[in-house]
């Protein structure tokens, strides 16, 4: 009698054909990868599946910046949205060659000028090519080398050619787009959507309202995403809607987990507390609030989101408030 195969024999041999039908590239890099957190060692664990060479920096390694980015052709900066702008400062003190490339992969918006991160370093090093990288990548299920794609996104496209090539792997499909605000923003925006998701599971509303959750919260991240630069069609896809489905249903996301928390009754600050590493989606609804008041723009499942965050309302009475609004129709 045949002996039965586990589901983890079957993923085994999944992740073996798939390693082994994509050729690794013959471009090799030095890169510094900026951030040691989940997200940074997973960037760093898929380079080095490509055999590039890894410089990893963080405040808690026994290493300096300046170490790190001194063989560096290429900077991958995962750190969390508040040290964004401290760290770009500290690396143009140092100085950075021009071809340098710069690839952003934080998600998130500046509290203080409501700057994306690509903005920022764009700001600091307007002579480097300044790419973004955003997806649906769950970094737990990248350690655990399940299958996964995500976007690069840049004007400057030999830059996000190159950075394609080095990521790309059979295990980590590379697209690539020259949107990098929409691309930056899909993912970002997303967060607070996953924030409203976990409350509408916390509460246990049913698959019905979150369907309509989602889809309308597509067209509220379309609506603000493009007026301020992205293209509509990137919020389809990977980056965007290919995010949100991701993030809105795993208890993998930590802005999933506050959203749920939430619903359940729980402090925020014990939330947080409780949480392994930055709930990007709690700054982000701050800040785009603000931008939405600045630009007269209709947001109502993010000024939702932003009342509860901020205790002015509970989980029950944001879900009344969404469905009780005036009667309209759909576009």
């Amino acid at each position: 009698m045949m002996n039965k195969i586990s589901q983890a024999d079957k993923r085994r041999k999944v992740i073996i054909t798939l390693e082994s039908a994509y050729p690794i590239s013959t471009d090799k890099a030095n890169l510094a990868i900026i951030g040691a957190g989940a997200w940074g060692s997973a960037l760093a664990k898929l380079a080095s599946h490509n055999q590039h060479k890894i410089y990893l920096w963080s405040r808690r390694l026994n290493v300096s910046l300046e170490q790190a980015l001194k063989d560096a052709d290429m900077i991958v900066s995962a750190i969390s949205m508040k040290g964004v702008n401290e760290t770009a400062k500290k690396i143009q003190k140092i100085g950075l060659p021009q071809q340098v490339i710069i690839v952003t992969a934080t998600k998130g918006l500046d509290p203080e000028t409501t700057r994306t991160p690509s903005q920022i370093w764009e700001a600091n090093f307007p002579d480097n090519p300044v790419v973004v990288l955003s997806g649906p990548n769950l970094s737990q299920e990248i350690n655990h080398q399940l299958p996964t794609a995500t976007v690069v996104a840049s004007k400057n496209i030999a830059a996000v050619r190159r950075v394609q090539n080095i990521f790309a792997s059979g295990l980590f499909r590379v697209y690539r787009s020259s949107d990098a605000i929409g691309t930056e923003l899909g993912g970002t925006l997303k967060n607070i959507i996953a924030i409203a998701s976990g409350v509408c599971d916390g509460l246990q509303l049913g698959t019905n309202a979150k369907s309509a959750l989602l889809t309308r919260a597509l067209i509220e991240i379309i609506r603000i995403g493009t007026h301020l630069g992205g293209k509509t069609e990137t919020f389809f896809g990977l980056s965007g809607l290919g995010d949100m489905l991701a993030t809105c249903s795993s208890s993998l996301s930590r802005n999933y987990r506050v959203g749920y928390g939430l619903a359940q009754g729980k402090n925020l600050e014990v939330i947080l507390e409780q949480l392994p590493g930055t709930a990007e989606g709690i700054n982000t609804t701050n800040v785009l609030i603000d931008i939405a008041y600045r630009e007269k723009i209709a947001l109502p499942i993010s000024r939702q989101v932003f009342l509860l965050l901020n205790g002015k309302i509970t989980p029950e009475e944001a879900v009344g408030a969404l469905m009780g609004r005036d009667l309209k129709a759909e576009f």
